[in-house]
């Protein structure tokens, strides 16, 4: 009997397990290209999209925010957002990269999404921005669908904290330590 209840356990918890990230603390975020769409780039007020790889992001303390092409998403972390753009944290050891995930959006709304990530790029030039049209970034690290992730990494690439969904105030402040002491 005590057999036959850990194995239903066990069979009830797999799919929570399936969720899960495949990222580490301490480690890198697992290498990655994104070909299709890929870094939103201003030239001349006008946008262009270029291949873009996750070991693009050595060199600089970093925030990456994965999100899924919603806007439910893309609110879930925007205290945080916000607090960084209001810290001006100094653009040569510092930038927070956001992939958006075109993917994962409602049915329907990918040119949506797509203008919106364009329009974000005008108003925030300094933020790097990569449009993942087929998810591939969600895919290699396991994110989950329709969520925010917030990762900070250091300047060599190794991952100093992780959560998916949206932080709390006390987080925010965590991650602000975190970028500050870092630099």
């Amino acid at each position: 009997m005590k057999m036959k209840s850990l194995l239903v356990l066990g069979l009830l918890c797999s799919p929570a397990l399936a969720l899960a990230n495949n990222l580490g603390i301490g480690q890198q975020v697992n290498s990655v290209s994104v070909e299709s769409h890929g870094e939103l780039l201003l030239d001349n007020e006008n946008i262009r999209y270029e291949q873009w790889n996750s070991q693009d992001m050595l060199g600089k303390v970093r925030v990456i925010q994965a999100i899924a092409g919603r806007k439910s998403a893309k609110k879930m972390n925007a205290p945080l957002m916000a607090a960084i753009t209001e810290a001006k944290f100094p653009p040569e050891s510092y930038q927070t990269t956001t992939i958006i995930n075109q993917d994962d959006a409602m049915w329907g709304t990918g040119s949506f999404v797509k203008s919106s990530a364009e329009d974000s790029k005008q108003e925030f030039p300094w933020s790097s921005m990569v449009l993942d049209e087929k998810g591939i970034v969600a895919n290699a690290w396991q994110l989950k669908e329709d969520s925010s992730a917030i990762i900070v990494q250091d300047k060599q690439g190794k991952i100093l904290y992780i959560k998916e969904g949206a932080l709390t105030d006390d987080e925010i402040q965590q991650v602000l330590a975190m970028i500050r002491d870092n630099l």
